[in-house]
């Protein structure tokens, strides 16, 4: 494969030592042949749990020098710690597990980086070749359940296939659009003799990911660019799967046009920088929402125009013409015709692109974005991002979340769950670096944030990193707490505990007549309807996180906050959990509902923005 196929921007399977010679035939169990193949790809991290399928495995690992093992505490914490190992490092994160339940445990992690884009690899036992189809114990097709989820994936039955099947499967995660590919492998393909040397030959016919983009579409968008109006440079994770952030900066700043970036892309363009208009979506700021709507040029890297940032599709940016760059061609025109189509590596293409802006501008053509820029401004004004200290005195949600990102050291990774606190800390905490935001953006995974947090810790540990979770969400896996506090992984943990399925709740206020079914996490309310007191909490997150070998501290008013915050921070021995009792009716804010128009946005609840200008100007 020429180096133009397979991508340069991406990490690539290679030979620990970085030359191209061979290593010497060694004679090998498949087992020690996997566990070889693991060191010359460069995996240093692997999280998992062993079982009979995969226990041939574990032995050789015992004794490699180059690969850390880290036990965890269930399956789906390995396949997401995989993840925020991979999202916070660019490397390809590597989980583990055996047949049957410990691989059918991977599932849900394996669905979240295939929809996130994620580089994983998943090794998992198999039973014996010829007990695969009758039934045996622990057997579950592994391969076929996760036929959609998957980049690719294999089943190994020979032992001399292992090396081979191995560089192969960290090619495909990392290079193109990259995304987990599983490998099973029957157990006695790892108990077999065979011989290893690396490096293996390949073979991968059809798989040429096309990463130089045309310079006639290059050319085309260019001329778009400097044509338009109003135009939008929306932003996806495909920019920081390319490592494209320096070049993006440069482009916008040449053309002086608005940037937003969607709940992937956040820290890809600086928060803070002047261009930056915020997040589209359905929680997105008004500014990033409307500036969607009213453009008349949308330039997409790397986004895929998913449902949760267009709205209701036949009416998302009805006045916008469309250039659309990416990496995968199938995502082009998939969900909004696009006008001008560009196929490549988001960093060819955007370096590309300020190429032919440049010779635009030379030629005289110049983008005049002056009137677009004062109403952009008078949004922004008009409609910051902001919430409402309760009247109780508790604590505000928000608040927490955006003075635990003031307080933290330089460099601090942030991983959540998914809900309410997700979209809060992606509000209010700034991201002006690349892979200091990690979440589930696509699959929306509840219980994501401790095992990625610790993935990410485990990947990056001279980092501070902070997990923003809800009750809920921490409830799910919360026990990979003892896996950080038994393998030195000092993650911190910030309960954002509402008692409640928070924006579930949110949906029932807004939408169900605040019939609250199946919402209350805690162990019942007190006569006046809120949380319970300290004594009768169940759990007692507090009690449950000093078991699991955490410090642990509640803070329950406001003028707490800080100094909680600071203890928490100070704390880098161990895993530190903080139990913020927040109050429960804070919502979400701008909103747009599901299934409606963009352009019925909501700022605040009853809050209809007046854009007060003319749709058709």
């Amino acid at each position: 494969m020429t180096e133009q196929a397979t991508g340069a921007h991406h990490p690539q399977p290679r030979p620990r030592s970085g030359g191209p010679q061979s290593t010497p035939v060694e004679h090998v169990t498949g087992a020690q042949s996997l566990i070889r193949s693991l060191e010359e790809v460069g995996a240093d991290t692997v999280f998992g749990i062993p079982g009979g399928a995969i226990l041939p495995a574990y032995d050789p690992l015992m004794d490699s020098t180059k690969v850390r093992h880290v036990l965890v505490r269930h399956e789906q914490g390995a396949g997401h710690a995989a993840t925020g190992y991979a999202q916070a490092t660019g490397r390809v994160g590597v989980c583990m597990a055996t047949s049957g339940p410990g691989a059918t445990n991977l599932v849900t992690p394996i669905a979240d980086a295939h929809m996130d884009s994620v580089p994983l690899v998943a090794i998992t036992g198999q039973v014996a070749s010829k007990a695969i189809g009758t039934d045996a114990f622990q057997e579950a097709d592994i391969v076929g359940i996760t036929m959609p989820i998957t980049k690719h994936n294999f089943l190994v039955t020979k032992a001399e296939d292992i090396p081979r099947t191995i560089a192969e499967a960290f090619h495909i995660a990392s290079t193109g659009r990259p995304g987990p590919v599983l490998v099973d492998i029957a157990k006695d393909a790892l108990q077999a003799r065979t011989t290893f040397q690396w490096p293996p030959t390949t073979d991968l016919p059809g798989y040429r990911p096309v990463t130089k983009p045309h310079a006639k579409q290059i050319r085309e968008a260019a001329k778009l660019i400097t044509s338009a109006r109003r135009p939008v440079l929306y932003v996806g994770g495909g920019v920081l799967k390319a490592h494209a952030t320096a070049e993006l900066k440069v482009l916008a700043e040449l053309t002086g046009a608005p940037v937003t970036t969607t709940l992937m892309a956040l820290g890809a363009f600086p928060d803070s920088h002047p261009l930056h208009v915020g997040m589209p979506g359905m929680h997105g700021s008004v500014t990033a929402v409307t500036a969607l709507q009213k453009a008349d040029l949308i330039v997409a890297l790397g986004a895929r125009f998913d449902d949760r940032v267009t709205g209701k599709l036949d009416s998302f940016a009805p006045y916008a013409k469309i250039v659309h760059a990416d990496i995968d061609p199938a995502e082009i025109g998939k969900n909004r015709a696009a006008d001008v189509p560009i196929v490549g590596d988001a960093r060819e293409v955007i370096a590309d692109l300020i190429q032919a802006v440049q010779k635009e501008h030379s030629e005289g053509h110049k983008g005049d974005y002056t009137a677009w820029w004062k109403d952009l401004g008078r949004w922004r004004e008009t409609y910051p991002l902001g919430y409402d200290q309760p009247e109780d005195g508790s604590l505000s949600p928000q608040q927490v979340i955006e003075r635990i990102g003031q307080l933290a050291p330089e460099g601090t990774i942030f991983a959540a769950g998914v809900g309410q606190h997700q979209m809060w800390a992606a509000h209010f905490i700034q991201y002006d670096k690349p892979a200091t935001w990690l979440n589930s953006g696509g699959a929306g995974t509840m219980g994501y944030a401790v095992p990625a947090a610790m993935g990410a810790k485990a990947g990056q540990p001279d980092r501070a990193v902070w997990a923003i979770d809800g009750d809920g969400c921490f409830q799910m896996t919360n026990q990979e707490l003892t896996t950080c506090a038994l393998n030195n992984i000092p993650i911190k943990v910030a309960i954002i505990n509402n008692g409640a399925l928070g924006m579930v709740r949110q949906w029932q206020t807004l939408f169900y007549n605040q019939r609250y079914s199946n919402t209350v996490l805690h162990s019942g309310p007190g006569a006046d309807g809120k949380q319970p007191s300290a004594g009768t909490r169940v759990p007692d997150f507090v009690k449950l996180s000093e078991a699991m070998g955490c410090y642990a501290i509640r803070c329950e008013r406001p003028e707490d906050l800080d100094k909680v915050i600071e203890e928490a921070n100070s704390i880098n021995d161990r895993p530190v959990v903080v139990d913020f009792i927040v109050h429960e009716d804070a919502m979400v804010w701008p909103m747009v509902a599901a299934g409606t128009s963009n352009d019925e946005i909501m700022a605040a609840r009853d809050v209809r923005p007046d854009f007060g200008d003319n749709e058709d100007d």
